[in-house]
């Protein structure tokens, strides 16, 4: 009987045995790859933040005019953009969920649209500095203008960039319903991208 119980506990033990590192507990169900763009967009809202905490000096503690003394700022050209950078993220979203569903076609039309309308937003962003007719140097308004719609306006060309490859996987049928990060991550950065501008036309262009 005892030979028995030694010969139970020992088939149990080299049943339970295991060889080898122990298996990575997921104490999270965000993947790693969402998890680091979401600590890279933290650390992007703190470099925003430095830019605004000087935005806010000039017009909240020493009260100075916005914008300077003879400058204008284009409110309609910039309405019209955020118009147009907010319809991005209704075409990311869409292509996300074409992607989600095994939608291909979808995925092309959200992908191929969003990249257009971000590149329009760009294209103007960059037609307005032309015909702006002040420089970042006339005054401590202008520098903190460009400094802002300057860093948003990378960001969107960073943004543009991810979603130019994440489009070529896309035509080269790389994202299924269960695999789609591919697209699921630059989306975040993009949605990212599209909130930034709004608190920046709304302190900006609007206040």
């Amino acid at each position: 009987m005892e030979a028995a119980s030694i010969g139970t506990a020992d088939a149990s033990h080299d049943h339970g045995d295991h060889h080898g590192p122990p298996v990575a507990h997921h104490s999270s169900t965000v993947e790693a790859q969402t998890l680091g763009m979401l600590l890279f967009i933290v650390s992007e809202i703190m470099v925003f933040g430095g830019f605004f905490t000087a935005y806010f000096f000039i017009r909240v503690v020493n009260g100075n005019p916005w914008p300077a003394e003879g400058e204008e700022l284009p409110q309609i050209i910039a309405g019209f953009n955020t118009a147009v950078l907010l319809s991005s993220s209704v075409t990311m979203h869409w292509a996300l969920e074409a992607a989600k569903h095994g939608n291909r076609r979808g995925m092309k039309l959200g992908m191929l649209a969003t990249l257009l309308l971000g590149s329009t937003f760009l294209t103007v962003q960059i037609n307005e500095y032309v015909h702006l007719g002040f420089a970042p140097y006339d005054s401590a308004q202008a520098s903190i203008f460009y400094g802002l719609t300057g860093l948003h306006g990378a960001h969107v060309f960073i943004g543009l960039t991810l979603l130019l490859f994440a489009t070529i996987r896309v035509f080269k049928g790389h994202f299924t319903p269960d695999e789609h990060q591919g697209i699921e991550v630059p989306g975040i950065y993009w949605h990212f991208v599209d909130v930034m501008w709004v608190i920046v036309y709304l302190s900006v262009y609007i206040l």
